[in-house]
């Protein structure tokens, strides 16, 4: 009894010490399934910022016991919505997409001049919430908002919502009560009550203007929503353009409030653009890892290769989630591990098309809708065939094209071209895929005769041939060679984003075809360059091309 009583007082004199001199401790909560844990991690392993140097816009994690889930952005690809598992924030694998078609319309499946380009599904927020998993995102072709549920994120039998309204860059919230609402928006900050389910808005339920994100002095237009309850306090975490910040283009802000309709009040959280541009780092999620430590998983712009994820600590200042070190973004940043070290994610992977099934591996993903009947991985085992199912102007417009991320700082896409099937006015080949488009493939021409070649295509429907050599025989290998913009060592900056096109009669000798194709990252797109295999018809449909295998490697510049 009397060594009860002696930890009672110890408490309350703990309590009343911090009470009194203001200590400030890091809350210990964040997220129903953020429990902690009896975790014992055998190493403490440092990692190199980007996490993963590709394009993954808009990360939101969480963590639900020891795993730590991770959804992101990918537009008009399909799958989409991927969905990626940790165990100690660092090491990701992706596991799996919340859908495999999300609508079958005009846009999604490229009929006529439609498409979703720039558009498709946006920012998605994942949560967590009494035995079940939630994705929200919207889909700005299709007007629409969209909740994905599932017991089990990583075998799911997904149930689906559908709104006829944009939820632009929402965060999906629960209440204590377990009410879900919808926290969304630029500028101005709207919540919205759902149905307990979310299977609907919930009629007479809160519906209004939350804020405006000019609380934060010298920003503007703030958006990409993280909403979290914390310690009985209300977090909104965005990004904004900063306005009286010098050399840097935007900033990581955040919003609480002491109830969850206000009144809000703001403050910048990290501003920095670790050397590269004016790009900031922000935009993401934060999370409590089991120790109580927190970290933010943001992104960043990096040119041409798209929009890169950083991993930050998070520091509680006077109740606000302070990121980086000092004000400063880390390059190098340490967590708790039961890995012995730490080893980059990649989202590239060789391919030599082996399949019994028509299920191709996680890596790839379709530009827009494909159309499964002219797409094979079994009709010719050990290829993956393109045939043509309609004519079309260029490869914008093309069904079937095949899909992966590039990386950084330097990485080289080698395919090797079955050509035999191709009808005149047939194109195949590889390229890199952005408004800008370098190319490097097959043309057949009236007479029957082929041609390797080297063009550029952009939205417009425009091609520039710029070199082009006959091809004897039916087979060819193509590589693209990628150089992305980069920070050095010493603080100095590559700034070029460039590509060179290749080809090869027996995969060891190669001719270029090209003097050097700048890349540019376009709003039109949205998403950073990927290598696409690609066959389309300008003259008549059923035309195939295969491809024998699919090689990447990745290197320093």
């Amino acid at each position: 009894m009397q060594i009860k009583r002696l930890i009672v007082l110890l408490i309350c004199l703990s309590l009343s010490f911090t009470a009194l001199f203001g200590c400030d401790k890091a809350p210990t909560h964040s997220l129903p399934g953020d429990e902690e844990l009896d975790v014992s991690y055998a190493n403490k392993i440092t990692a190199e910022n980007p996490l993963i140097w590709s394009d993954v816009p808009d990360p939101d994690v969480i963590r639900v016991g020891d795993t730590y889930y991770m959804v992101s952005t990918t537009m008009y690809y399909t799958p989409g919505v991927p969905i990626m598992r940790s165990y100690d924030l660092v090491n990701w694998e992706l596991i799996g997409y919340v859908y495999d078609t999300l609508e079958d319309s005009p846009q999604t499946e490229l009929f006529g001049d439609s498409h979703a380009y720039g558009k498709g599904s946006w920012a998605a927020s994942i949560r967590y919430h009494e035995g079940m998993f939630y994705v929200l995102f919207c889909a700005w072709d299709q007007g629409k908002s969209y909740i994905y549920k599932t017991e089990d994120i990583e075998n799911p039998e997904w149930t689906r919502y559908v709104f006829d309204r944009v939820f632009h860059d929402a965060s999906l919230f629960f209440e204590d009560d377990g009410t879900p609402y919808v926290v969304y928006g630029v500028g101005d900050v709207y919540i919205i009550e759902l149905e307990k389910d979310c299977s609907s808005v919930k009629p007479g339920g809160v519906d209004q203007l939350l804020f405006n994100t000019g609380l934060a002095e010298g920003l503007s237009g703030a958006e990409g929503m993280h909403f979290y309850k914390i310690d009985g306090r209300y977090y909104g975490t965005m990004i904004s353009y900063a306005t009286n910040v010098p050399g840097v283009a935007r900033c990581e802000t955040c919003y609480r409030a002491d109830s969850l309709l206000g009144p809000y009040e703001g403050k910048v959280v990290l501003c920095d653009t670790m050397g590269y541009y004016g790009n900031g780092v922000a935009q993401g999620g934060i999370v409590m890892t089991p120790e109580g430590d927190w970290y933010a998983l943001l992104f960043q712009d990096h040119g041409a290769v798209g929009r890169i994820p950083n991993l930050q600590p998070v520091t509680w200042e006077d109740g606000w989630p302070m990121m980086g070190e000092d004000g400063k973004a880390v390059v190098n940043v340490t967590v708790d591990s039961n890995q012995s070290e730490w080893s980059e994610t990649t989202l590239m992977s060789d391919d030599e098309f082996d399949y019994s099934e028509n299920k191709l591996r996680l890596e790839w993903q379709f530009n827009h809708n494909p159309d499964n009947s002219y797409w094979s991985v079994t009709e010719r085992p050990g290829y993956y065939r393109i045939t043509t199912s309609k004519t079309v102007s260029d490869i914008f417009h093309a069904r079937n094209t095949l899909t992966q991320r590039m990386e950084g700082p330097a990485s080289t896409a080698e395919v090797l071209l079955d050509v035999s099937g191709l009808n005149p006015g047939d194109y195949a080949g590889i390229s890199a895929f952005q408004t800008n488009t370098g190319m490097v493939g097959v043309y057949v021409r009236e007479d029957g005769s082929k041609m390797v070649y080297f063009a550029k295509q952009n939205r417009n429907g425009e091609q520039e041939i710029r070199q082009e050599e006959s091809l004897e025989g039916d087979t060819v290998y193509l590589k693209i060679e990628y150089l992305f913009s980069t920070v050095n060592e010493d603080g100095s900056m590559t700034t070029e984003d460039n590509a060179k096109f290749y080809y090869s009669l027996d995969g060891e000798s190669w001719t270029k075809l090209s003097k050097g194709f700048s890349m540019t990252y376009d709003l039109d797109l949205f998403t950073g360059y990927r290598t696409a295999l690609y066959c389309y018809s300008t003259a008549s449909a059923g035309g195939h091309a295969d491809f024998d295998y699919y090689r990447v490697t990745k290197s320093e510049r």
